[in-house]
């Protein structure tokens, strides 16, 4: 997702708008310790706490209740994308009594500018305590001059203007769009004046457009001279507080932040006009909180910065042409994948646009083909951490996630609800465990499962099949003498890669919502290992299964989805508010929090979670799937089903939420016929389409529809954002490049027998010459990029820096 990123700057400095780029979170909840101790002694042990996730104040994920501890492990990993701008991630520890009441225990936020400092590793953080004043988001725009006036009797006096334009990101209050209103106070040693905006309703971006003027007075000693000077008057000490507050109305105002400007960044007549982070209310040295506990946490941060397409394309098409080179290990995808240490960083991104470009099948079919060149035992086939192995699992996980979820969900579900004990080790037997019973447990499980798999073929994605019957072909041209090697081939995939790691951790592919408890898990692994053996041939080659399973993942069935959206059924379920349909006014009571399901073939909505459906809406209805403006209802996160008769308006309840529901509607209807081309980004209300004003209700939509490709893919993949993070890979591999470069001309210069090196044994060199031609343009493609970069930075520096010649700022 493209946003514009934000800067957390010193208080008296200017927001800075710096370039579009994309950002993601993966983040590990891990465990809290010693939690609420220092705020009452044992208070939790009674309780169940929970842990949130917040960008800024807007939660977008919890995970589940953990009973009675002081040091809960909550062990939950959470991946989003982030759909808007931001200044902190926060996570609140929450207690949760036998009334259901939910009282804040304590919260670790990190700034986003200090995100970088613990990506990618664990750290305890010290909980701090929950206060009001502190939970602030947003920013506000300001205005300051400071001018002379000519007043009637001669003297001049001078004036501070200053102009309160607007506010962008404030807060939702009670989940709604706050009724925001602003002071603008001078703050001097002995005076304090201040005044106050009108009321903005139902916005979290409010435009104030309001002037206010104070008079500044100057020192005695100064009070003679003819010419009022800045440096006179004793500004160090005077500054503009600005704070913005949500109309309580009969209720007490609530504090939505506040931000302070020294007069002593202003000059006589010359205007400041600055965007300002709001900060937590006051900045003096707050006293010691008792000891909260701590919390672990892993979190991960991506920032991609993207340029504009154009400057990718050399290295976008060098690589787009890697399946077409020979030998394959010439290729600058082949390559990436050997300077790169981490072939996994390597792998998705290319996996990710070569499968937007229809060109992943070939790339696949070739390095498969170089592997199996390399492999010298049937049984050893496909089993290592290869460029080749690598490449498939994450196109197994792109492309087979609703096809997990048709084909596991189900069974995974009744295992984790029965909760029947099928532990099998004498070891690690309970008392009063029955072994037999348990092995028949275990038994029953196993077989439902390896059911649910080897009749899954026509639910299998036309890619996979493609790939699977392209290594079947593959394995058994490398060892002719050997007749199952081509369903070894397969099942080293399916089973060990596959399905044996999503019934192993089924919450890291969405097919359980968190981890398992022990129990549970030590079931799942019991069942995974014994997929693993069941799908190996080893184990398989003396009964039929060993045919029917490979074959009907490998078969050409494609043809018979083709025709569906999807080739999986998904059930997606969360709790959000629905617009009531065809009420031609607005009001609050319009708007019903309903529970709404989607399938891949049917959308209803529930009163509660598994009530009775109210209404039912066919998947082949849908008409489109788009984002609805925050104006329309004054209500974040909205978007619209676009159906024959009427919209469907739905309001999610955090900004991930509404990312996810637009993406999965989207999916389950991008092949529906009567798709439409046009939409209208706002609703039909009192008689008018409230975007283009127009009176006609049934008028075609205003706007394009958001476009969509027919891939059989689930998410939308950001060519620019994966040629960005391939570019970044090669940048940090440069040395290894000459090295492999180095590697090229001595081979392709010295034609005797080579003395092997040990920074060269990494490398696969086929074709030194066609490899050192790769290199040189892969190189010259980085350059390209890093030039361009440079160029769109080099105005920023131009446009500050003083002209020698002229003497003045240009």
């Amino acid at each position: 997702v493209n946003i514009s990123s934000m800067l957390a700057l010193p208080l008296t400095m200017p927001q800075v708008d710096p370039s579009m780029g994309s950002l993601s979170f993966c983040v590990f909840a891990g465990e809290g310790k010693n939690v609420g101790c220092g705020s009452g002694s044992n208070r939790l042990r009674d309780v169940g706490t929970f842990c949130t996730i917040s960008l800024d104040q807007e939660e977008v994920f919890r995970t589940k209740v953990y009973e009675k501890s002081l040091s809960p492990f909550y062990g939950e990993d959470f991946y989003f994308e982030i759909p808007r701008p931001f200044q902190c991630l926060s996570f609140h520890v929450y207690a949760k009594s036998v009334f259901q009441r939910e009282q804040p225990v304590g919260k670790v936020s990190i700034r986003k500018d200090d995100l970088c400092k613990y990506s990618g590793k664990e750290h305890w953080f010290a909980l701090q305590p929950v206060d009001p004043n502190s939970e602030v988001q947003g920013k506000v725009h300001l205005e300051m001059k400071l001018n002379e006036l000519i007043t009637d009797n001669g003297p001049v006096s001078p004036r501070l203007q200053v102009r309160i334009i607007e506010c962008q990101g404030l807060p939702l209050i009670s989940g709604q769009n706050c009724d925001s209103f602003a002071t603008v106070t001078l703050i001097g040693p002995a005076r304090s004046d201040q005044r106050k905006t009108k009321v903005k309703k139902k916005t979290s971006d409010p435009h104030f457009e309001e002037t206010f003027y104070f008079e500044v007075s100057r020192s005695s000693s100064n009070a003679k001279k003819s010419h009022f000077q800045v440096e006179d008057e004793d500004i160090e000490k005077l500054e503009i507080k600005v704070e913005l507050w949500n109309n309580g109305n009969l209720a007490q105002d609530v504090f939505l932040g506040e931000t302070r400007v020294s007069l002593k960044v202003l000059r006589n007549d010359v205007v400041h006009k600055a965007w300002y982070l709001l900060q937590p209310r006051g900045n003096g040295t707050k006293p010691k909180p008792d000891d909260l506990g701590s919390l672990r946490l892993n979190v991960t941060y991506t920032e991609d910065n993207v340029l504009p397409s154009s400057c990718y394309f050399p290295l976008r098409n060098l690589l787009l042409k890697s399946p077409d080179v020979q030998p394959i290990s010439a290729s600058a995808a082949h390559i990436l994948g050997d300077v790169c240490r981490d072939r996994s960083e390597a792998s998705l991104p290319v996996v990710r646009l070569l499968l937007h470009h229809n060109r992943l099948l070939p790339f696949l079919t070739s390095i498969a083909a170089l592997e199996l060149d390399n492999t010298q035992e049937a049984n050893t086939i496909f089993r290592g951490n290869s460029l080749a192995t690598r490449c498939i699992d994450d196109m197994m996980k792109m492309v087979g996630r609703n096809y997990l979820t048709v084909t596991l969900k189900p069974v995974l579900d009744e295992i984790c609800e029965s909760n029947k004990t099928c532990e099998i080790d004498p070891v690690k037997l309970k008392e009063g465990d029955n072994v037999e019973v348990n092995k028949e447990n275990l038994q029953v499980y196993v077989q439902k499962v390896f059911s649910s798999i080897t009749q899954s073929s026509a639910s299998c994605p036309p890619l996979m099949c493609d790939v699977f019957r392209a290594l079947r072909q593959l394995a058994s041209d490398r060892f002719p003498g050997d007749p199952h090697v081509q369903y070894s081939a397969v099942s080293s995939f399916v089973f060990l890669r596959f399905f044996a790691v999503a019934v192993l951790s089924p919450h890291t592919f969405q097919l359980r919502p968190h981890h398992p408890d022990p129990d549970v898990s030590r079931t799942l692994t019991l069942i995974s290992k014994t997929i693993q053996t069941l799908g190996s041939w080893s184990s398989l080659s003396k009964s039929k299964l060993s045919f029917n399973t490979a074959d009907t993942e490998s078969t050409p069935v494609r043809y018979e989805v083709k025709t569906v959206c999807l080739s999986a059924c998904l059930s997606v379920c969360r709790e959000v508010h629905k617009r009531a349909q065809g009420k031609k006014r607005l009001g609050k009571k319009n708007f019903k929090k309903r529970w709404l399901r989607v399938t891949n073939r049917e959308l209803s909505y529930h009163k509660h979670k598994g009530k009775d459906a109210l209404c039912v809406i066919p998947v082949k209805n849908i008409l489109g799937v788009e984002k609805l403006d925050e104006n329309t209802f004054n209500r974040k996160n909205m978007f619209q089903v676009l159906l024959s008769e009427r919209p469907l308006y739905v309001q999610a309840g955090n900004c991930v939420e509404a990312s996810e529901w637009i993406e999965v509607l989207s999916q389950v209807s991008r092949c529906n016929p009567g798709r439409l081309s046009n939409f209208h980004p706002s609703a039909y209300v009192t008689g008018m389409w409230l975007c283009c004003k127009e009176t006609t209700e049934n008028l075609p939509g205003c706007r394009p529809c958001t476009t969509s490709t027919l891939a059989n893919i689930q998410p939308e993949i950001d060519c620019d954002r994966e040629t960005e993070r391939i570019f970044s890979l090669f940048s940090a591999s440069l040395p290894r490049l000459q090295k492999m470069e180095d590697a090229c001309a001595s081979m392709s210069v010295y034609l005797g027998q080579q003395k092997e090196q040990e920074e060269y044994s990494a490398f696969i060199i086929q074709d030194p010459k066609e490899t050192f031609l790769k290199l040189t343009f892969t190189k010259l493609s980085i350059s390209r990029v890093k030039l361009s970069d440079e160029l769109f930075v080099l105005p920023l520096f131009v446009c500050v820096s003083e002209n020698p010649i002229v003497g003045k700022t240009s």
